[in-house]
C-alpha cells in the first residue's frame, strides 16, 4: 500500500473514501497543540463545521449556519506533520435544513506514507437568508 499510495495524486490515495466531496485539506500547526502534544479536538471540531460549511452553503445556494452537532468520534490522534483531508457528503435536505456526513483522514509519515481515517461526525445545517430566518434549500435538479 505505501507504494501505491506514494505514487498516487494527492486525495486519491487508496483508503480514502469514495462517493464523498474532499472540500478541505489542512496541515495542524505547533500552536493547535494540547498539553500532551496531540492536536486539540475543539480545532479538529472547527476544521469539520467549516468544512461541513462550505458543503451546506454550497448545496444550499448561499448562507447556512450549524444548527446540531449530532455525532463526532475521534478515532485517533492527529499530530503535527499529519496532512488532514476533510470529506464530506451530504445525508438527508430537509425543507430548510441538510444533514452532513463528514470524514477526517489523516497522510503521515512521507517517508513510509500511512492514510488513516480520524474523525467522522454528523452536522445538521439550516441555510438562512440574509435577515438570518430560514429559507428553503434548492432541490437539486
Amino acid at each position: 500500500m505505501a507504494d501505491a499510495l506514494s505514487h498516487a495524486p494527492l486525495g486519491e490515495a487508496p483508503g480514502l473514501p469514495t462517493g464523498m466531496d474532499l472540500i478541505l485539506r489542512v496541515a495542524p500547526m505547533p500552536a493547535d497543540l494540547n498539553g500532551n502534544g496531540d492536536v486539540f479536538g475543539g480545532w479538529i471540531m472547527a476544521q469539520v463545521d467549516m468544512a461541513g460549511g462550505i458543503l451546506a452553503a454550497k448545496v444550499a445556494r448561499g448562507r447556512a449556519v450549524t444548527v446540531a452537532v449530532n455525532q463526532f468520534v475521534f478515532k485517533q490522534p492527529v499530530s503535527v506533520g499529519d496532512l488532514l483531508s476533510f470529506y464530506g457528503r451530504i445525508e438527508r435536505i430537509g425543507t430548510t435544513s441538510l444533514s452532513i456526513h463528514m470524514e477526517v483522514w489523516a497522510e503521515r509519515n512521507p517517508a513510509a506514507p500511512v492514510v488513516v481515517k480520524v474523525t467522522e461526525a454528523s452536522l445538521a445545517f439550516v441555510a438562512i437568508d440574509d435577515h438570518g430566518r430560514p429559507r428553503p434549500v434548492p432541490r437539486p435538479a
